[in-house]
């Protein structure tokens, strides 16, 4: 799992969670720059993983609305397993750490 697989499924998430933030909203919510979410946007679009559709929100400026496709839905999944299996992994490889530490300190 690469660390963009980590963005993009973060990203994901939150749209799927808020389909109605903003770009400067997601990139508050990820800690990233607001450039950053562009490209990971334009990345995940491209892919057909989530879809943009424009709209006018209550202040009269145009808004982007972010809808997580079948085809993102699907690749999430596929991404959260990848995510899940190497933090199982790094888990195992810190009990072992710990493991030889404590027998270092006896």
């Amino acid at each position: 799992m690469t660390n963009q697989d980590e963005i993009h499924l973060k990203l994901m998430r939150l749209i799927e969670q808020n389909n109605q933030l903003s770009q400067r909203q997601l990139a508050e919510e990820m800690g990233v720059s607001l450039g950053k979410i562009n490209y990971c946007l334009k990345a995940i679009v491209e892919k057909g993983w989530v879809k943009a559709n424009n709209f006018k929100n209550s202040d009269h400026k145009s808004a982007y609305l972010y809808l997580l496709t079948p085809k993102g839905a699907e690749e999430k999944v596929k991404i959260a397993k990848r995510f899940l299996e190497r933090k199982r992994q790094e888990y195992e490889d810190i009990k072992l750490q710990i493991e030889e530490i404590q027998n270092e300190i006896k």
